[in-house]
């Protein structure tokens, strides 16, 4: 490439990747996990336990606290180490 010459220009690529061209197939351990905590009721009562924790208004809103503990779930069955 000559790019003092101007013959050719670089070509950016993406400033994003969309979330929709990210979703895989899945995996059938954490489609199972899934359905017996929405059984069970596992967000419901994680937030239940949580709800003294939690500002009604001040800050930014969190991440609910099922949503965080399935984080941390899939974090530790995949070997995903917080550093």
């Amino acid at each position: 490439m000559l790019l003092s010459m101007g013959r050719a220009k670089p070509q950016q690529g993406a400033f994003w990747v969309e979330s929709q061209s990210l979703r895989g197939p899945g995996h059938l351990f954490f489609e199972r996990l899934n359905r017996v905590l929405f059984a069970h009721d596992f967000d419901g009562k994680v937030e239940a336990l949580c709800v003294d924790s939690y500002a009604a208004r001040d800050g930014r809103p969190s991440i609910p606290p099922g949503v965080y503990c399935r984080m941390l779930m899939v974090g530790y069955f995949e070997g995903i180490d917080s550093s």
